[in-house]
């Protein structure tokens, strides 16, 4: 089975920490752009299927030890509105559970165009 790509924009067109919805032939697609890379996930919160792509842009704390934290992947986490689960954009990875991962998606650009690729 070929892959079918979907332009989302221009390349230039989006800022980064920006998103776009888009519509896959009836699958809502989330594509963003982060410190200069694309990523697409599936507009679908694996938890509770809410629009997991609309959620905010975030970070993570990370514990050391003692009272230490620290603030890392800024930009890559995405926190879904819903139920507040987190997942890394760049592999759909759930922070909270190892085993829930969001559908990621390829992110290609061609010809001066960012298209997901889905199949």
């Amino acid at each position: 089975m070929s892959k079918r790509e979907y332009v989302v924009c221009k390349v230039g067109e989006m800022q980064s920490g920006e998103r776009r919805i888009i519509d896959c032939d009836g699958r809502s697609v989330g594509v963003f752009f982060v410190n200069g890379s694309y990523y697409a996930l599936h507009n679908r919160c694996p938890h509770d299927a809410a629009s997991l792509c609309m959620g905010p842009l975030t970070g993570t704390t990370e514990f050391t030890t003692g009272e230490t934290f620290i603030y890392k992947d800024a930009g890559y986490v995405l926190r879904c509105g819903w139920h507040g689960w987190e997942f890394d954009i760049r592999n759909g990875q759930a922070y909270v559970d190892p085993k829930m991962k969001a559908k990621t998606f390829s992110v290609v650009v061609h010809d001066d165009q960012v298209k997901v690729q889905i199949g």
